[in-house]
């Protein structure tokens, strides 16, 4: 596979975590200076109004991360799936996309519940002016499958997005834009699940088939 140096990839890693989070940090900043000088009170409610939703998006935006990317839960341990779908619903919350999340609830490794997320993440990338994105999860024999679809008008994922996700050794050198899909290809491997990328009209659709481990289910 491709590869960073461990220092590349926490500086891109902490760069889009940072990314996330600087659009609602700087409009609470925008809203407190709007308060520290007007005076009119139908300004301080609109100023006030805009901090309210602001440090809601941002905690949302955080308390995703934290799970997606970070080490969320000890070392080893399982994680509730549940957890995973509450974050990801409080993140598509403001936005114009719908989250239709229809897994059943169970423990999973760490990490694979931070692939689900990063799906998700990627999954909502392709679909621009909003749409559906649907989650599940099921069970073969020996076999978990992750299904991620994404349905919007010109639902696409672009080409180098495509290239890192299912190729070895991805045209186009790692950057800030690509590092999540890049994380999301480490991610499968540490899994041991293939991934597949598949698009039809208006609609992307990613799996990560994996070897099912012994499940609780809530």
């Amino acid at each position: 596979m491709a590869s960073l140096t461990p220092l590349d990839l926490a500086a891109l890693l902490c760069s889009r975590v940072c990314h996330d989070v600087i659009s609602p940090v700087g409009a609470i900043v925008n809203g407190l200076e709007v308060l520290d000088g007007e005076q009119d009170e139908e300004m301080r409610a609109v100023a006030m109004e805009l901090i309210k939703k602001s440090a809601i998006s941002a905690s949302a935006r955080l308390q995703f991360c934290r799970l997606a990317f970070g080490a969320a839960g000890s070392f080893g341990a399982s994680i509730d799936t549940g957890d995973a779908e509450k974050v990801a619903r409080d993140i598509f919350a403001s936005d114009r996309t719908v989250l239709e999340w229809t897994a059943a609830r169970r423990l999973a490794s760490r990490n694979s519940v931070k692939l689900l997320l990063n799906l998700c993440l990627i999954a909502a990338g392709s679909i621009h002016r909003g749409g559906v994105i649907t989650v599940d999860l099921s069970d073969g024999e020996d076999v978990m499958t992750m299904r991620v679809e994404a349905k919007g008008a010109n639902a696409k994922l672009s080409h180098s997005a495509a290239d890192i996700l299912t190729s070895a050794f991805p045209a186009e050198p790692i950057d800030g834009h690509s590092i999540q899909l890049y994380f999301t290809t480490l991610l499968a491997r540490e899994c041991q699940a293939t991934l597949n990328v598949s698009s039809a009209q208006d609609t992307v659709t990613l799996t990560a088939s994996q070897p099912a481990a012994p499940a609780e289910t809530r």
